[in-house]
């Protein structure tokens, strides 16, 4: 195409997209407030008005995440809007991803001021909640340069995120995801949250859509066997075939552990990771069958309540602790969810431990033996007992690794002493900060953020990894910070009612909030931890609603 040819069509563009656009007053400035939030209709649609000072930002008004209304969630004054479920984060100024577990930017509209009153231009298609999310701008499409470029070994949510933030901040060269899944990257979160068994519609992106549009070669279905950082190479199917890479991120995940008992690898005893998994407990977790789970955290007690509503004879769950969540979130947090769930029918078996599990020749049930004497009767049985870092490959390499089998990396998620080698996710020991406490988080949107910084170092801009940690459960729980060595913890609420904030206290600091019903408070509180501005525990046990603290407007202490 000749280059008159191409002034033509951009023009032709520029045309027919001004013509879909609409300018519309949508309110009075003197109804928006500096670090206020508000949604507008616009046309059918609606569009989010965020003023910070003297500058009004219009964007699209659901997360991209799974929907949330934005306006209920958390503007900060540098330019983030948090959603109140899941912690995705966006910029207010360009609508751009600041952190996961958001899969696509916000749409990102003209405003101006007239006369005292709010105009948006946008086109009305993408005002509405279907239409939240935008094409991402991609600086890049990987066919710039050429050479080895970037290997990620992993497929998960480290690898999705790490190849989005690298195209959006402008890597040129090609990216090859080699992932043992036999899937794209999915949204993990759902195989336990939801027992979501079709690949399809857990897919961020497809194989295609990664190639095309991302530059990216994605080979599915395929082990990474050892790691050579000397010739920058890394060695698949025991030899078979060598990819040399510019820079590698390892990604790759965790492996689900089994007790070391007798019966831990019979057929009907299941661990969940990938969609296979999944597909297997959905088929055998029918009407009419006995289920046990072994493990009482967020793996586990998701499962239990996934399949709740199936009609099935029993659900047990065995915990080693008291109470479900009690190593994380407390006792009298685990005890309220308990009764929540008991009343759901799920019976609990704490304090305990599996010692065996044993099938006999002839019998349609499996027997499992509990340390407390107590025998289950059970159609199929779960492990939700953890995972290890999938690292085997790198010990194969002669990688000194940790105690627990994972790879310790610098603030910039960087593996020392081995040169364009990062890790991120469940097998890296990374500093947290600020204090560098060294820590190993198994958490799927731990690993994204990772990505997204590890993406954001490697195109040339490098970043520190400072996220604060945020989790949450299908029930609705939502947790933010790093609780573990709690001395002290503040609640607020009846956690047997599940509506509650829970405050994990540490030297008198608030390292961590938990809650249920109470959005967006978690939310508030993983904005409050990052800019360190997190009232002490005597101020929150003396009333300060965190809510009230103002982390929005120009006058706040952020912008000090």
């Amino acid at each position: 195409m000749t280059a008159r040819r191409i002034g033509s069509s951009h023009s032709l563009l520029k045309r027919l997209l001004a013509m879909s656009t609409k300018t519309i007053a949508v309110l009075d400035l003197a109804d928006l407030k500096d670090g206020q939030m508000k949604d507008v209709p616009f046309d059918s649609g609606t569009v989010l008005l965020s003023r910070l000072g003297d500058k009004v930002h219009a964007t699209s008004a659901f997360c991209t995440h799974y929907g949330a209304p934005l306006v209920k969630g958390v503007l900060a004054a540098d330019g983030r809007i948090v959603c109140p479920w899941h912690g995705a984060c966006f910029s207010v100024c360009t609508g751009d991803i600041e952190d996961a577990p958001a899969p696509a930017a916000l749409h990102s509209f003209q405003t101006h001021i007239t006369d005292g009153k709010i105009y948006v231009t946008a086109d009305p298609a993408n005002t509405t909640k279907e239409k939240t999310s935008r094409p991402p701008k991609l600086l890049s499409s990987g066919s710039e340069i050429g050479g080895a470029g970037v290997v990620i070994v992993g497929g998960g949510s480290g690898a999705f995120h790490a190849t989005e933030s690298l195209r959006e901040h402008g890597f040129k060269a090609p990216i090859t995801i080699i992932s043992q899944e036999t899937n794209a990257p999915i949204d993990r979160t759902k195989l336990s949250k939801a027992l979501i068994t079709d690949a399809s519609k857990l897919e961020w992106r497809t194989a295609a859509d990664l190639k095309i549009k991302y530059g990216t070669t994605l080979r599915i279905g395929t082990i990474v066997t050892s790691v050579d950082t000397s010739n920058k190479t890394v060695t698949l199917e025991n030899g078979k075939e060598i990819i040399p890479y510019d820079t590698l991120i390892l990604a790759s995940g965790g492996v689900p552990r089994r007790l070391p008992i007798e019966g831990a690898d019979l057929e009907n005893v299941y661990t969940l990771r990938n969609v296979q998994d999944a597909q297997k407990i959905d088929s055998a977790c029918q009407e009419g069958k006995h289920l046990v789970v072994i493990g009482s955290s967020f793996i586990s007690m998701e499962l239990a309540v996934a399949v709740s509503k199936r009609k099935l004879a029993s659900i047990h769950v065995i915990g080693m602790e008291q109470y479900p969540f009690e190593v994380v979130l407390g006792a009298e947090i685990g005890a309220g969810l308990k009764h929540f769930h008991e009343t759901q029918g799920i019976v609990f078996h704490g304090s305990t431990f599996v010692s065996a599990i044993r099938k006999e020749s002839g019998e349609a049930l499996t027997k499992v033996e509990l340390s407390n004497g107590e025998i289950l009767s059970a159609d199929l049985i779960v492990m939700g007992v953890g995972v290890r870092p999938a690292t085997d490959y790198l010990k194969a390499s002669g990688w000194e690794l940790e105690k627990d089998g994972s790879v310790k990396v610098d603030e910039l998620l960087q593996v020392p002493s081995r040169a364009d080698v990062y890790a991120i996710g469940d097998i890296a020991t990374y500093p947290q900060l600020p204090g560098g406490t060294y820590r190993r988080i198994e958490h799927w949107n731990v690993a994204g953020n990772m990505g997204r910084a590890v993406g954001k170092t490697i195109a040339g801009s490098p970043q520190p990894f400072m996220k604060i940690p945020i989790f949450w459960s299908a029930q609705g729980l939502r947790y933010c910070g790093v609780g573990i060595g709690y001395d002290d913890i503040y609640v607020q609420g009846n956690p047997a009612e599940l509506k509650f904030i829970a405050y994990y206290i540490r030297g008198g600091q608030v390292t961590a909030v938990a809650s249920m019903q109470n959005d967006p408070v978690v939310s508030k509180a993983s904005e409050l931890l990052r800019l360190g501005l997190m009232p002490s525990a005597d101020v929150i046990k003396a009333g300060q609603n965190l809510l009230d603290v103002d982390v929005s407007s120009t006058a706040a202490n952020i912008l000090k």
